[in-house]
């Protein structure tokens, strides 16, 4: 009995994707290689709906950030040339990069929340010019005018030379916007929630970090980081079970 090969359409229907998509990852190496009949015809078998559907996983949504991009693709890529166990130990690593991102952006939240609560999150006891502000917390300059222009700080200035004045109020405030911005929040997200905070509102501050509002047409992963990585540790998962069921496959 001859063996029945599937139909790019078939593969297509079978992934939930359109056609092209299938010719796309293909081209992109995203597949094992495709037998093709002396008309040129592609002829795909289960094991290329399966990695389909590995790669699916993968690049569909948006990517929360180059680390888990990159281990994402590698995990794909390296399925599709044939190591089915180096791409399971790949996706374990996916899985580690993506929890250790949640780690840190829990550790930025429980430091917003100490900071609300009233501990102070700086000692300076001068004020201090936008350089050295800068050089304190290991920023340039231009990075302090940005937060203070996109709404995240208000920064007191001299009366006489107009120079910005940083004290221990706004230092505090920008250690814990520079701790949220290094843990993957977007300045969007921080806005939403320092707006939230400025408003009298405290017990909602991780929604806030991670809920964009209606007005924010179009936002990133980062805009809501919570959720988004949340959601990549169900995808990091689901690529562990498919690895591990091509595998059973490829003993049987």
């Amino acid at each position: 009995m001859s063996r029945r090969f599937l139909r790019t359409a078939e593969v297509a229907a079978a992934v939930g994707v359109h056609p092209n998509t299938v010719r796309m990852y293909e081209a992109w190496g995203l597949l094992q290689e495709i037998p093709r009949t002396p008309a040129g015809y592609r002829q795909f078998t289960q094991a290329h709906v399966d990695q389909m559907r590995l790669a699916r996983k993968a690049y569909e949504g948006q990517w929360p950030g180059r680390p888990i991009h990159q281990a994402a693709v590698a995990v794909v890529k390296q399925s599709a040339s044939g190591d089915f166990g180096g791409a399971l130990e790949g996706a374990y690593g996916l899985l580690s990069v993506i929890q250790g991102e949640q780690a840190e952006a829990e550790n930025a939240i429980l430091f917003l929340q100490r900071w609300v609560s009233g501990t102070a999150a700086d000692g300076t006891s001068r004020t201090l010019r936008i350089g050295d502000a800068a050089s304190l917390l290991g920023v340039t300059t231009d990075v302090l005018r940005n937060w203070e222009r996109d709404g995240l700080v208000r920064v007191p200035r001299d009366s006489h030379n107009r120079y910005r004045r940083y004290g221990a109020v706004e230092i505090g405030r920008l250690r814990v916007i520079r701790m949220l911005r290094r843990a993957g929040y977007s300045t969007m997200a921080i806005l939403r929630m320092l707006l939230a905070l400025d408003e009298g509102g405290t017990a909602d501050l991780r929604q806030a970090l991670d809920t964009p509002r209606p007005d924010e047409d179009a936002y990133s992963a980062a805009d809501r980081w919570l959720s988004a990585l949340a959601e990549w540790e169900q995808r990091a998962h689901a690529m562990i079970a498919l690895l591990e069921a091509m595998i059973t496959t490829q003993r049987a």
